[in-house]
């Protein structure tokens, strides 16, 4: 029982953290921002891992970003804490995003320059899909219930925990380097890929990196370690 458990527990972080350094990587630095280029193939990997653990859409999740950037905290802002509240946004922050993630004229106007090719238009479109097979996995390996609860745990992180609090805690508490109404919270970095120094990510925004050297202590970007390896690797090109 206790063994079970901790297996759960240790393939529920992993597939945070793989939903984590997808969204961060591919996602946000590299399909909303443009800061680097990513191998197909390599992005392909980053595409059909966040298939199976999110079902997000690139396109609506590009849109949403872009258009956060273009009204950050102001009217027009898809998920401001400081004009909806601190804690709507803290606890519903994926509500926010649905609902301008399902806005035809946001998508058009914020992510027109994403294609959408063979996998996006016959696999990737089927979120639901996606994540429904990546359940099944989980309950084939870990046993139907343990998959279930890794399922679980994994939900309930990436959606109301990890991502929200960078759309929440992150314009709310913490420290700014640069001025705009972002924060910089170290922890959150550190469990987010580095997605939690908001604050010097809205300072340079097509930046791959988000910690800001060495005249700021304690400041860790997890994912740009990853980069770093693909940019060694020829498996990735920065802006």
């Amino acid at each position: 029982m206790l063994g079970s458990l901790v297996q759960t527990l240790i393939v529920a972080a992993i597939l945070i953290q793989v939903a984590v350094f997808g969204t961060t990587i591919f996602l946000h630095r590299a399909a909303t921002h443009r800061a680097l280029t990513l191998h197909p193939a390599v992005a392909w990997v980053f595409r059909f891992s966040l298939w199976l653990t999110t079902g997000l859409s690139t396109k609506e999740w590009v849109a949403v970003h872009r258009k956060h950037h273009a009204f950050t905290d102001e009217e027009g802002d898809p998920h401001s804490p400081l004009l909806e509240g601190f804690w709507h946004v803290q606890l519903g922050n994926v509500f926010y995003y649905m609902q301008e993630a399902h806005k035809a004229e946001t998508l058009e106007r914020y992510a027109r320059d994403i294609e959408d090719g063979w996998w996006d238009r016959h696999v990737f479109k089927y979120g639901g899909l996606g994540l429904l097979l990546g359940t099944v996995i989980l309950c084939l390996v870990l046993g139907l219930w343990w998959g279930l609860l890794a399922a679980g745990i994994h939900a309930v992180m990436y959606v109301f925990v990890l991502t929200s609090s960078i759309n929440g805690l992150c314009h709310y508490f913490g420290y700014r380097n640069f001025d705009n109404t972002a924060t910089n919270v170290r922890f959150v970095a550190l469990l987010t890929g580095g997605e939690g120094l908001h604050n010097n990510h809205h300072g340079y925004p097509r930046s791959p990196k988000f910690s800001w050297g060495k005249s700021v202590k304690g400041e860790i970007d997890p994912a740009w370690l990853v980069i770093r390896t693909l940019i060694a690797l020829g498996l990735a090109t920065p802006y």
